[in-house]
């Protein structure tokens, strides 16, 4: 059956290897695209082309941008004296649908990447005061976060993190244990 068909056998592997994606989820969307919606193929075939070519990472936080800087750290308006540390790019996206926090970011993919002169040199240039860490919950992302404010604790900024814990409308036997302690140990007064 792959013989003459070789190109819509190659669009399916290329689809199954976008996460989130098995066979027959790549078989279905292989055959919306080369048959029932080809102009929309094209099109998302174009839209990946320009994303490929022109998206790259801000110079300053690592967020992505078509720029060298991103529209956040572009915009002077959110000098409010807040860093929200995040392990992605994509978190970052994330944070801003919420339209709660209006600080500014930095991306911390690894601790052996990480640049600790650029962080450094950006919390005190834009007087930062808080640094926020936002995230998921992990032994190695806690040990990510010691070492980080251990490497800024002389710069005198406070230091927090998002809560974590029970999340709305999910009942706890699907919570998991350190979600579960998590929650009770940020427990509030009421």
């Amino acid at each position: 059956m792959k013989k003459g068909m070789e190109s819509f056998f190659t669009l399916v592997e290329s689809l199954e290897k976008l996460p989130s994606v098995g066979r027959k989820s790549a078989l279905r969307l292989g055959y919306f695209l080369a048959i029932e919606e080809k102009f929309s193929a094209l099109k998302l075939a174009h839209a990946i082309e320009e994303a490929v070519v022109k998206i790259k990472r801000c110079e300053r936080c690592g967020a992505l941008s078509e720029h060298e800087l991103c529209e956040i750290c572009s915009d002077e308006t959110r000098l409010n004296g807040q860093l929200c540390i995040v392990t992605h790019p994509k978190d970052i996206f994330i944070l801003e649908e919420s339209k709660h926090f209006e600080g500014r970011y930095f991306v911390i993919d690894s601790l052996e990447d990480c640049d600790f002169t650029l962080l450094r040199s950006l919390i005190v240039s834009l007087k930062i005061t808080e640094v926020i860490f936002a995230f998921s919950p992990s032994l190695s992302n806690d040990s990510i976060i010691f070492y980080v404010e251990d490497k800024l604790q002389d710069l005198g900024v406070s230091f927090s993190k998002i809560a974590q814990g029970v999340p709305t409308g999910v009942s706890l036997e699907n919570i998991d244990q350190l979600s579960l302690t998590r929650a009770f140990d940020s427990r509030i007064k009421l």
